[in-house]
This record gives C-alpha cells, structure tokens and sequence, in this order.
C-alpha cells in the first residue's frame, strides 16, 4: 500500500493536488492511504519548504505546484 501525503494548509492549490493524486491513483488501481499534513512544523520536518507538496511513501516528489495527473502516475508506478 502506498502512502500518500499531502502537505499543505487547505489552500485551493493544496485541495486540487489532492484531487489529481487520487485521480492518479485510482487510474493505476493502486492501494493507498491518502494523508494530509496541515501542520507547518509537520510539513517542514518533510522537506517541503513550499506548499502544495506530495510525499509517497515518506519521499518528497514535489512542492510548491501541482503536478499532472501523467507526471503523479509516473512517481507512482
């Protein structure tokens, strides 16, 4: 089972990069556990110096844009 982490405040961006990774998921069949990290100390101790950002399975993918729903599927895979 993967594990998913969003990390950001709630943001409109940090809603939408939620949106495109289960989408990304869900289209690879995946198992996942999708996790969001709203807390700045938290999303700090994960590397993340901008938010929205993407952790799977404790590695940081990306952070302060939302990617495609191709590109999350690659980081998936």
């Amino acid at each position: 089972m993967k594990k998913l982490q969003i990390l950001g405040t709630g943001c409109p961006k940090c809603k939408q990069l939620a949106e495109v990774t289960e989408q990304a998921a869900q289209e690879l069949g995946l198992e996942y556990d999708l996790e969001k990290v709203t807390k700045l100390q938290d999303i700090m101790a994960l590397g993340a110096m901008m938010t929205p950002a993407l952790v799977v399975d404790g590695e940081l993918k990306v952070s302060g844009k939302v990617p495609s729903v191709e590109e999350i599927k690659r980081w998936l895979a």
